[in-house]
């Protein structure tokens, strides 16, 4: 299939990419809901920018530096979805604020006095989304009442402007069912439209209601409601998503692919894609190894080394030194960020090298 490209290599089909993003947009549209994707799975401006042309509203960053090489490529409308803290922070927030609109969220007073100082150092409030922790409990504050008291503890910040609210809701992940994602989807709309419509009666602006990830972002009718979603995975789905269902085997639009490099019996060999071009991140929902090869279910990925592959099938490999295979990653957005360039396949063929001018941005 990639009998062309030098492994280890990740590449991605274009047209399933393209496909992705119709049918996200066409389903959050259904509902009345806007996109504000995470970058993160790609960090590339080339597939930020397909995004927005297949009909998002802004991007997601996980971090400023993201924000920071997207606005280079001339993104405006930018969600940084991570509290940010510290002087050097806040001092790259108001240079970045001068070339891009930018939202960010709050969950402590003294991120949110951070941000004040630049909002009145610039002489216009940075705008701010209170961060709601969906149960996950990796930040954020509980929905309700005390989201109710942490807003009027930073109520008087005439730095900041407090425009809604921003949801995780990472306890999705932990479910097998359909059944499962759309009863989480749902506590998860009425947790964030319930906290809004406290916060409203007590004179606070909820005009952005952010939620969704790469599974609730796909239970848009139990999402209705909210304003946007900050699905990310969405663009080229995984492993995870190819075993819950959410995505079929040729829905998965970016592969890794590698080289049998070594046959120990018939029944082992070694690829050279190791952990610095797979993730070690596991896939969970009851699978185990490094990944799904492409039309080859029966072979397992068992260990990673750096540069090492384990693999073995207890049907036999079938494989001889020098034949190619494409694995579907356990979690597509780590991949990107281990290399700086993909193959772009159209047509079975290489159209074009897209460049991951975000790798290593995170901090």
């Amino acid at each position: 299939m990639y009998d062309f490209i030098p492994t280890p290599a990740v590449v991605v089909e274009l047209d399933q990419v393209a496909a992705n993003l119709r049918r996200m947009a066409d389903e959050t549209r259904r509902y009345g809901i806007a996109m504000r994707p995470h970058i993160k799975p790609h960090k590339s401006s080339y597939f930020a920018w397909q995004q927005i042309e297949a009909g998002a509203k802004g991007i997601t960053c996980a971090r400023l530096s993201e924000a920071e090489v997207m606005a280079d490529y001339g993104i405006k409308d930018i969600l940084i979805a991570f509290p940010l803290i510290g002087r050097d922070k806040m001092e790259r927030l108001a240079r970045l604020l001068q070339r891009a609109q930018v939202l960010t969220i709050i969950n402590s007073e003294y991120g949110a006095r951070q941000l004040s100082e630049v909002g009145r150092s610039m002489d216009r409030p940075v705008q701010v989304l209170i961060e709601i922790d969906g149960g996950l409990h990796r930040g954020g504050v509980p929905p309700f009442e005390a989201a109710l008291a942490f807003a009027e503890k930073v109520k008087g910040l005439s730095g900041i402007h407090i425009c809604g609210l921003m949801y995780y809701n990472g306890l999705i992940y932990e479910e097998n069912t359909m059944e499962g994602f759309r009863r989480y989807a749902g506590k998860e709309h009425d947790e964030l439209t319930g906290t809004a419509g406290l916060l409203k009666e007590h004179g606070y602006c909820m005009d952005i209601l952010s939620g969704g990830n790469s599974y609730s972002s796909r239970c848009c009718k139990e999402m209705e409601g909210i304003t946007e979603v900050r699905c990310g995975n969405y663009i080229f789905n995984d492993r995870m998503t190819l075993v819950t269902g959410f995505a079929t085997e040729e829905e998965c639009a970016l592969r890794a692919v590698a080289t049998l490099v070594c046959k120990m019996d018939e029944r082992h060999g070694i690829i050279d894609a190791g952990s610095k071009t797979l993730t070690t991140d596991g896939c969970g929902h009851g699978q185990t190894g490094y990944g799904y090869v492409v039309g080859r279910p029966d072979l397992k990925i068992t260990k990673l080394n750096e540069e090492h592959g384990f693999l073995e099938s207890d049907e036999g490999l079938k494989l001889e030194i020098g034949d190619k295979i494409a694995i579907i990653p356990n979690h597509a957005c780590v991949l990107p960020n281990l290399t700086d360039r993909l193959y772009g396949i159209r047509d079975h063929r290489l159209e074009r090298m897209i460049p991951v001018e975000a790798r290593g941005a995170c901090f």
